[in-house]
């Protein structure tokens, strides 16, 4: 595709997205922390975003995960953080009191949990220091007997010693913590502003979830934010202290804007196998120390830029993970900053010698913020690195080949036999584990393997149109040469997947006459549909045969690269009239009774031109759509819904889908939601969505009031007050007060007297 093209596709979706109601767009996360749990767990999170007001839920795709709402952290103004201190000053000095309705609510509030570290989430062998299950009854590393704590007594009085304290208490110390923690999660300069709104929430994995990747959402009483990568993971889990919103550094003194950790906090001791959760910081190095014995096979692999793909502030546009493994003498014995032409790094390590090993994870340049999330799972699983063929024909066997890691007990199960067409992931599991998923691809074509020798026109492979042939680069420096007969006038395509597949091989093409003069050559073709992939390394062209004979299809790897992993599907056909549906945001918003609108993108196969209709299926009661038509040669439209309804309690889930007739087909296609994203500064991506919920919101709507302040007293009333204050600054000042009082944060009294001190200046 051009850059003209791609422009078309990419340029028009930020104008769209404006062109949408503004809160359409307000809900927003950029990080979830922890990003994931293991089966049978549960364990708290947060969540940092803008626009999450109201927050009334948390969800996440798929079964087996449930998520509790704890409780959120707005940004609070600088008038509001003043009266919290003033209020913490008050409740400090000896004989405050608070009213009974007050003692009820905090004497049991429930604070947000924290990730604990690990120290409570498993035993502590006394010989050795290894972290070892809860349920263990000797140390995996040294087998010394381990003892497990006592079960602490239920314990509301805030101390461990001396005489219980009254509710009154109680309640009083809870709501001092309660603001301390507000000042403590507070950063008023923040590296990034849109992660300074908090939400806390509790999450419980089923033992029988799939595991693998979800999707999470916050829900709030006006909209629904963008969706972030969540998985559930197999095997037990450490998480570190979460990080506080980063502050912003200065110029020449960015090393106040660093985070100071003790130096315990900088190393962890695990137990294998073991998946560790974990933030960086700017200039951070995280540590991770474990005992291992000899010819231990171990897979290390971390997951960030799957986490959070795209960071538009930062070159490359994404945590860049880089894992080091080191002895216990500190010798370096392994290293990886990406797994080939994925970011995130994947180390393999034969434990030469028993012993502990230090594992360590830093940011490429040492950038860092708390949205610099990730997760690394250690232990003897199963790895696949590649398969072979990558795809097959739609209702037949193949036979898949896996390479790998830790693979001599692991079965690949290949998509269902009544699979239809298109691209499905995989994994291999070998009866508790299961490995990573790959992806693999069904077509409707004959297929074919490619037969060596075919690396010159004279020793060319034929081949009858149309054809999918499944090959390899099997020596550096390999091609590929397939033989057809064309006639004059005839168009053919020649299109490869491989990296889009998982493959690492780089693709160049190129077609030649009986002659060898060349008619047509491509390297690289950018597929805008293609998800997370940034290396748009698979070839494609599409070539008019200037006359009657044979004509050579060469393919090569550019960078001369070879073996086992370097598989491509190859197919060599006349054009097959397509297309594919990508729509932007992820989410649908609507005000009460009015519409909104999507944005839907046409990515036209093999010169396809005509016209796409567009249209909501099975809509639920309630909304309603026309539809559009997307003209012939067009390649972005505006599809709208409208609602009868004031609003919905929850989100569902929509489909849209695009019907188009080539020659005597009908097509039909839905289409994938999107959030359009950019990469360093620069780049624009369409991020892929696993669903497209909607929800119309009341925008009127407000918390319910479930406090009533007493009237104010007549001693609270101040004399003598300068009258300095319009009516427009004293409303927004009670409006301050009552936000805060609604929430619990201020007593009684101290709430009357500040609105009595605010009334007696207003300017009669």
């Amino acid at each position: 595709m051009s850059r003209f093209n791609r422009l078309s596709i990419l340029v028009p979706a930020v104008l769209a997205v404006s062109a949408l109601p503004l809160r359409a767009q307000n809900q927003y996360i950029g990080y979830v922390y922890p990003a994931g749990g293991q089966r049978g767990a549960t364990f708290p999170i947060r969540l940092g975003g803008q626009g999450l007001v109201y927050a009334s839920d948390v969800v996440v795709s798929g079964e087996g995960v449930s998520v509790r709402l704890v409780d959120y952290y707005r940004v609070m103004s600088n008038q509001e953080m003043s009266l919290l201190r003033q209020q913490l000053n008050e409740l400090r000095k000896k004989g405050s009191t608070l009213s009974d309705a007050m003692t009820a609510r905090m004497a049991w509030f429930e604070f947000p949990a924290s990730v604990e570290p690990p120290e409570v989430r498993g035993l502590i062998c006394p010989s050795c220091g290894s972290l070892n299950p809860l349920e263990a009854a000797v140390c995996s590393n040294c087998n010394a007997a381990l003892k497990k704590p006592k079960a602490p007594k239920p314990d509301k009085t805030g101390v461990k010693n001396g005489p219980p304290k009254s509710e009154q208490e109680v309640a009083k110390q809870n709501l001092i913590e309660r603001i301390q923690r507000r000042f403590a999660e507070d950063e008023r300069n923040a590296a990034v502003r849109a992660h300074r709104e908090l939400v806390f929430a509790e999450v419980t994995v089923a033992p029988d979830a799939k595991p693998g990747r979800r999707e999470i959402r916050v829900i709030t009483k006006r909209g629904i934010s963008n969706a972030l990568s969540f998985y559930v993971g197999q095997v037990p889990e450490v998480a570190r202290k979460p990080m506080k919103t980063a502050r912003k550094p200065v110029l020449g003194k960015e090393h106040l804007a660093q985070r100071k950790r003790p130096p315990e906090e900088e190393t962890m001791r695990i137990t294998v196998p073991c998946t560790m959760n974990g933030q960086i910081a700017a200039g951070e190095v995280n540590r991770y120390r474990f005992p291992a014995s000899k010819g231990q096979r171990l897979l290390i692999c971390a997951k960030a830029r799957q986490l959070v793909p795209y960071v538009a502030d930062g070159v490359p546009g994404w945590f860049q993970a880089v894992l080091r493994l080191h002895d216990a003498n500190g010798k370096e014995l392994a290293y990886n900053d990406d797994f080939r032409f994925h970011p995130d790094p994947v180390l393999y390590f034969e434990v030469p010698a028993n012993g502990d090993y230090v594992l360590t994870i830093n940011e490429a340049i040492f950038r860092g913020r708390e949205s610099f999330v990730y997760r690394i799972t250690i232990g003897e699983l199963p790895f696949v690195t590649g398969i072979f063929p990558l795809g097959g024909r739609v209702g037949q066997p193949v036979k898949i080949e896996a390479c790998g890691w830790n693979l001599e007990k692991a079965a690949l199960a290949p998509p269902p036999k009544d699979a239809k067409p298109g691209r499905y992931l995989i994994a291999a599991a070998d009866g508790k584990l299961v490995s990573n998923y790959v992806p693999f691809a069904l077509d409707t074509l004959g297929e074919c393997l490619d037969k060596e020798p075919n690396d010159s026109p004279s020793k060319a492979q034929k081949v009858n149109l149309p054809i999918i042939v499944n090959g390899r680069a099997d020596r550096p420096g390999d091609w590929d040469v397939f033989e057809v007969e064309g006639k004059a006038g005839q168009t053919i395509v020649a299109q490869v997947h491989a990296r889009r597949l998982g493959s690492p091989f780089d693709s160049f093409v190129k077609v030649t006459g009986a002659d060898g003069k060349i008619i047509a050559l491509n390297d690289d073709h950018y597929d805008a549909g293609s998800g997370l992939n940034t290396d748009h390394a698979d070839s494609y062209l599409m070539v008019k045969l200037p006359a009657d004979g044979k004509y050579f299809i060469h393919l090569g790897e550019t960078r001369r690269h070879a073996g086992k992993a370097y598989a491509y599907r190859l197919r060599i056909s006349r054009p097959r009239p397509d297309f594919a549906l990508r729509l932007v945001p992820s989410r649908i918003i609507m005000r009460s009774k009015l519409s909104a609108a999507v944005t839907v993108y046409a990515i036209r196969k093999d010169g396809f031109d005509g016209p796409i209709k567009l249209s909501f299926k099975n809509l639920p009661k309630g909304l309603e759509s026309s539809g559009v038509t997307l003209g012939a040669k067009k390649e972005v439209t505006r599809l709208t819904v409208k609602t009868s309804l004031a609003k919905m309690d929850k989100p569902v889930n929509l489909t849209v889908v695009g019907s188009a007739k080539i020659g005597n087909r009908q097509l039909v296609h839905e289409a994938v939601p999107t959030e359009d994203r950019m990469q360093a500064f620069l780049w624009r991506h369409l991020l892929p969505a696993e669903e497209l919920p909607v929800l119309v919101y009341n925008p009127s709507y407000r918390p319910p009031a479930d406090r009533i302040r007493p009237p104010i007293r007549d001693e609270d009333r101040p004399k003598g007050v300068t009258r300095n204050l319009r009516k427009s600054s004293v409303d927004w000042y009670l409006r301050q007060i009552e936000s805060l009082y609604q929430q619990w944060f201020l007593t009684d009294k101290f709430a009357n007297r500040q609105i009595a001190s605010i009334e007696a200046r207003l300017i009669r």
